[in-house]
């Protein structure tokens, strides 16, 4: 499989700048950073009930 280089890189940028314009690039950006902070939330979340649920269950069996 070929690898990018710097110069294949920075046409790829180049061409995704002129079509998509740097206003949606910036709008397409926060979009992902929102996403990817909303999806970490949700994993923290998980691990919290887990063990929530987990401290439960032990106070339960040591009554």
């Amino acid at each position: 499989m070929p690898r990018l280089g710097t110069w294949e890189i920075i046409i790829v940028l180049v061409i995704v700048l002129l079509v998509f314009g740097p206003g949606r690039i910036t709008k397409v950006a926060s979009e992902m950073g929102k996403g990817i902070k909303a999806f970490k939330d949700g994993l923290n979340e998980d691990k919290s009930e887990k063990d929530e649920s987990a401290e439960e269950s032990e106070s339960e069996t040591k009554k």
